[in-house]
This record gives structure tokens, sequence and C-alpha cells, in this order.
């Protein structure tokens, strides 16, 4: 081969050869495809409306002189003849009594510390891990708003300290302390005075502390003739100033959260069980649905939940927002625009004889780009929203997986 032809077909190799770089350039940049990038996605059937809660209650009165210190807080659970308040002279009372509760709190911890089969079984190693462990915990409920789990979770990690502080160092006691505590409690009850009267509940029942006037309006024998127009008149915060109201009973260990949704495409159905996500606390209650009815607005039902549990935060409203959900999903998140429909071939095998025979479906799935190829997948929707679609997690190799290249633009159902 001469030096002549070997010059050209080196230039010629170099054109192949630029040509095929610039080309796959070309092609990882065009936009010819948009893609969207398939992500794990949870997704729920869920609802959100203005619910109001209907219970049993009945009203606490008392026509006495002196003023109430409660023994139970909102939401407490009484049984027949527990205490619910005591009446004293003067306001003096109240605080000497709530003095003694800090002070007695205060000596139960100190008594944990100092409790020697604490102090000898304890492993600084084991109590470095359980420190890092409950301050993470106190995190996570401060994050949710649970003010009582805090105030607990703190004083555990005050022993866990306290605890690590004595086998680290052996001239670390509380004894002086504790010695201290004892004085200062001796002192107050000292001038502690028997209470002039006590309020005892006749029943068992959960406590509220305060009346807002719906009691007789939102009781269970009204649930069937609760109207939208008197759902949205419900007012949040109302307060009765009766002097000889001093709080309330909730009888039974059932109430309701009735308000107005629309089920126009049937998500809900009675007999559902739901969650329920409320505004004024992060705990999330169970429910099951017991009624829908139809109202004069199309479109529009009355929805009627049964709950079972009580907290504090809750017995503070009687009406806020609240999200209901049915079902919970998790899957891969694909855009109605990516959704395409193709006819493939797939085996069917006959589950009593075991024979497999070949038959064409029109398949519904996605075209996902892969370097410079296109490649129909299959989708298996277990969700629809209203732009996407989940497809199941790990359904198999032909159809849609996480982080797939999906294309939303550029492809037709022919792959053209």
């Amino acid at each position: 081969m001469n030096s002549v032809t070997s010059k050209v077909l080196s230039i010629l190799l170099l054109i192949c050869v630029a040509t095929s770089f610039f080309s796959i350039i070309y092609h990882m940049n065009s936009d010819d495809y948009k893609t969207e990038t398939a992500v794990y996605t949870i997704a729920d059937d869920s609802v959100s409306f203005k619910a109001v809660y209907v219970r049993n209650e009945e009203l606490i009165s008392y026509n006495g002189a002196g003023v109430v210190s409660y023994s139970v807080p909102d939401g407490g659970k009484l049984g027949k003849g527990s205490v619910i308040a005591e009446i004293y002279a003067d306001e003096s009372q109240i605080d000497i009594k709530q003095q003694l509760a800090d002070l007695d709190n205060k000596m139960e911890i100190m008594e944990k510390i100092q409790n020697p089969g604490t102090v000898e079984s304890a492993q600084p190693a084991n109590l470095s891990a359980l420190i890092n462990e409950k301050y993470r915990s106190i995190i996570s409920e401060r994050e949710k708003g649970n003010i009582s789990d805090i105030s607990a979770a703190g004083d555990e990690l005050l022993v866990l300290l306290s605890t690590y502080q004595i086998i680290t160092n052996e001239s670390v006691n509380f004894t002086k302390s504790m010695n201290d505590l004892k004085t200062r409690i001796s002192q107050l009850k000292s001038t502690e005075m028997i209470p002039l009267d006590s309020i005892v509940a006749d029943k068992p029942a959960y406590f509220v502390s305060f009346a807002d006037g719906y009691e007789e309006t939102l009781s269970m024998d009204k649930l069937s003739s609760i109207t939208p127009e008197l759902i949205n008149e419900v007012k949040d915060g109302n307060t009765v100033n009766n002097g000889n109201v001093i709080g309330k009973l909730i009888t039974g260990y059932e109430w309701y959260a009735v308000g107005v949704i629309d089920n126009t495409d049937i998500q809900f159905s009675i007999d559902d069980d739901v969650k329920l996500k409320f505004q004024s606390t992060s705990e999330i209650i169970n429910g099951t649905i017991t009624d829908i009815r139809d109202t004069q607005t199309q479109g529009k039902s009355i929805v009627v939940v049964k709950c079972s549990d009580v907290t504090y935060d809750l017995v503070q409203h009687r009406t806020e927002q609240i999200e209901m959900i049915r079902g919970e999903y998790e899957g891969i998140k694909v855009s109605r625009k990516a959704i395409r429909f193709k006819d493939i071939e797939e085996t069917i095998v006959d589950e009593e004889t075991g024979i497999t025979t070949k038959q064409i479906v029109n398949a519904k799935g996605v075209y996902v780009k892969l370097g410079e190829q296109i490649n129909f997948k299959r989708l298996d929707v277990i969700y629809e929203g209203d732009n996407f679609v989940l497809s199941a997690l790990n359904a198999g190799s032909d159809y849609v997986s996480v982080y797939d290249d999906i294309v939303v633009e550029g492809v037709d159902a022919d792959d053209s």
C-alpha cells in the first residue's frame, strides 16, 4: 500500500470516528425526547374537610364558695368515684399543692439516681448509648409537638446523665440535695390544709375542664339531624361563662367526627376503616365510617366517622380541619402524560392444565430511554392520582423500575 492510499484511508477513518463521536454527542443532548426519572412515592386515598366533634357530655357544676383545684388533666380517664377536683378556701393552697407535686417529682428522680442497684449495674458505655438515644427521642417528640412526652423523656435523661456522673466521678453525691428537698417538702406540708370539699365522678368517663355550649347541640342522639349549615356555624374555642360550671364528663368510649366531603368518585363507603390526621396534634387516630348521606348540594355528602381514642389535644377542640385517609400505597410515580399503549405478545399459563398459550394484549406502559435506545416497559398500576399513577414496586423486568428515564415527550405509541 503506497503512502497516498494510506493517507486517504487514515483521513476516511478519522472522518468516521469524528462523525460517530458527534452523533453520540448530538443524541445525548438532543431535545427530541423529554424524560422524567421514575421515583419511589407514597400516595393515599384521602380527603380534607372541616369536622365537628360529637360526644355525649354532661356538665359538672359546683355552687359552693372557694377555688377549684383539678385532680385530673383534660382528656384524663376517670373511674366511678374518682376525684375530679378539690375545693380550697383560696389560691394559696392550690399553689402549695402544685409546689408539693413538683418537689415530689424531683425527689422521685433523686431516689432513682441514688438507687444502689442502678449505680452498680450501670456501665459508662451503655449509659452513653442510652443518653444519645434519649436525646434523639426528645428531639423527635419536639418536632411532633408532644410536650407531655418531652417532659417525661427529659426526666429520664436527667436520671441517665446523673447516674453517668456518679459512676465516672466517685465524689459526686446527691444526698445533701435529697435532704434539702425533704426539708422543703416537710415545711410545705405543715402549711397544707384539708380541702373544703371534693367533687367525684359518678360514672366512668373522660374529663374536660371547660364547657363550650355545644354539649346538647352536638350530642350522639343528634347525629342524624346534623346539617351542612350547622357544621359551618360551629366555632372553635367557645367557653361558657357560667360561674357554676367547672367542666364536663365525656361519657362512653366513643365519639364521632362529622363533616361534608366530595364523594363524587365514591372513594369512601360505609364500614371503611380510615385514619384521621388533625391540625391540633401529630397523633393519628383510627376510625370507622358509620354513615354517608347525601346533601342538597350535588356531589357533597355528610360523612360520620366513629372513633374511640380521647386525648388532651382533641378535647380542646370542637371543630377543626382534618384529613381522612382510607388507604396508603407505595409505588413508582409515573406522569399520566407518559403513559402509552402497545400491542405485545404475552404468554398465558392455564392454572389447571399447565398448558401455555400466546396472545396479543394491548398493554399499558411507558417508553424508557436507555442510552440511545427507547424500550417499552409495562405498568402495574396500583393507584391513580390526578396527574400521575403509581406502578407496583418490583413487578418484574418487563415493568417500569425506580430510576428509569421515562419518556414524557417525543415518542408516540408506535415508538416513532
